[in-house]
């Protein structure tokens, strides 16, 4: 939004509606609407809280911990949107896809699925994440919330 040029990139791997707007028009949204304003300040701290947290996984949780980690987020993440339980959701993520975002190998993310299933913490299959027992899953991910702040959205 104030860079000249983007320093990343985005995909999606489900269906999405995209909607552009220029830099001054959305200046002009902001001025006419504050709310506006801090709402999208919020999701921005929202997205850094995020990005921190996923540094942590990289930086100092292993495999099994990463791979727990990250799909307890993305559940918690479509609760929020009503896409999701504590019991489970639609993963449209293939097993690359959750290697490219781990920094893992597909065959390596394939191996802690098992283990993770063999545990009987979830089951991933045909597209669908199966969660059986999710304080247990917490337990191995050491997923605590509270960087997600999902209790304060503004309203």
């Amino acid at each position: 939004m104030l860079f000249r040029v983007s320093d990343h990139s985005v995909a999606s791997v489900t269906p999405v509606r995209v909607s552009s707007f220029s830099r001054h028009e959305l200046f002009e949204i902001i001025n006419q609407f504050p709310r506006v304003a801090v709402a999208i300040l919020w999701a921005l701290s929202c997205e850094e809280a995020i990005v921190v947290e996923h540094l942590v996984n990289l930086g100092r949780r292993n495999a099994l911990e990463r791979v727990a980690h990250f799909l307890i987020e993305f559940g918690e993440r479509l609760q929020v949107v009503g896409l999701a339980t504590d019991r489970g959701y639609e993963c449209p993520f293939t097993q690359d896809d959750l290697a490219d975002a781990l920094g893992l190998s597909a065959i390596h993310i394939n191996r802690i699925l098992r283990q993770l299933r063999e545990r009987q913490l979830l089951t991933l299959s045909h597209g669908s994440l199966q969660i059986h027992d999710l304080p247990g899953l917490a337990a191995v991910a050491q997923f605590s919330d509270q960087y997600l702040d999902q209790d304060h959205r503004p309203s």
